[in-house]
């Protein structure tokens, strides 16, 4: 098929060209995220590959359709970015990567936790100026402290095995128990307790109408004084603002993200030459107990080979049968 593929980095071109040798497709590569102004770039394009920063509301989606596309392959797990309902109006079918390295993922959650908690940060800066002091560098042993795991699907899973071979007390909270965890001994509890309980809590759930800002002003109180936030989910998970006055009452702990809510205008792009102009992004990142990355937990040699093969793979199945096995099924 002829693919429009949006939001492209080097990287991308990279692993989507070496994957496509088994697949063929003509392959066309578009640096800027795909909207309504950069729309008309995918005109006569039987599919379009996306990001998770590229919009694809009912405009861009009615826009595509009458342009000729068919398909949209999401090289990623989320869809929060899509209309599905208007997807399915357009005759527009999305297709994602449902899993492509749960472990990349967790294994970055868990760097987080363990940075913030013995200050990596902190003392790769000093140790650079010639300060050896140990003062502002204490951190807690991980072993039977409490960490909730918001979100036990594939990842959190991963998570849970990791944070249990620390010795870990582990908590979770789902609208499905995962026999996986609970053969860890993850305790399942509602939000409420497991946030009151947890001296960590990592989130690791989709972004939906249920959980944008679940972690708010109401969460944030709830949970321990002291306790550390981490979220490698989505950022809309969390309330950016609340968190901030969070961290300024010293009521949270500390704050690993590599995610956040409005990301789509910094986020994989290089910003060191110029003033950022994100207020809430820039209060964020003059905290001393605050570590943020730029959605890279994802990035591992193996999660992003996995993604190219079932984004092409995807779209071969979709040229050949009309479908896809990892459709996005349209909102009943």
């Amino acid at each position: 098929m002829d693919v429009a593929v949006f939001s492209t980095k080097e990287y991308d071109k990279t692993f989507l060209n070496e994957a496509n040798k088994r697949y063929e497709h003509d392959l066309t590569f578009f640096k800027p995220h795909l909207d309504t102004e950069t729309v008309i770039l995918a005109s006569g394009f039987s599919a379009v590959c996306a990001f998770v920063n590229d919009q694809l509301d009912r405009p861009v989606l009615q826009r595509l359709a009458e342009q000729g596309t068919r398909l949209v392959a999401l090289r990623c797990a989320g869809f929060n970015n899509v209309d599905l309902i208007a997807a399915r109006e357009m005759s527009v079918t999305v297709v994602r990567v449902p899993a492509y390295s749960p472990h990349a993922v967790a294994e970055h959650t868990v760097a987080l936790i363990l940075a913030l908690n013995r200050k990596i940060h902190r003392a790769f800066a000093r140790v650079r100026e010639g300060n050896f002091a140990l003062d502002g560098l204490m951190g807690f042993d991980l072993f039977e402290k409490t960490v909730g795991i918001v979100g036990t699907g594939q990842i959190g899973a991963v998570v849970a095995r990791i944070m249990n071979g620390f010795g870990c007390r582990l908590l979770g909270y789902d609208v499905r128990e995962n026999p996986e965890c609970l053969h860890l001994g993850v305790q399942y509890v509602s939000l409420p307790e497991l946030l009151a309980e947890s001296d960590i809590v990592t989130l690791h759930c989709p972004l939906t109408p249920q959980t944008h800002h679940l972690i708010n002003d109401k969460a944030l109180r709830q949970m321990k004084a002291g306790a550390m936030l981490i979220n490698t989910s989505r950022g809309a998970v969390v309330d950016t603002k609340a968190v901030i006055r969070a961290l300024k009452s010293g009521h949270l702990g500390s704050l690993g993200l590599d995610v956040y809510e409005e990301e789509a205008d910094c986020f994989f792009e290089d910003l060191s030459n110029k003033v950022i102009q994100d207020d809430v992004l820039a209060r964020l990142l003059t905290f001393p107990n605050v570590i943020i990355t730029g959605h890279q937990a994802f990035f591992t040699k193996e999660a992003m080979e996995r993604i190219a093969d079932t984004t092409l793979s995807n779209i071969s199945e979709f040229e050949a049968t009309g479908t896809c096995r990892n459709v996005v099924p349209s909102p009943s």
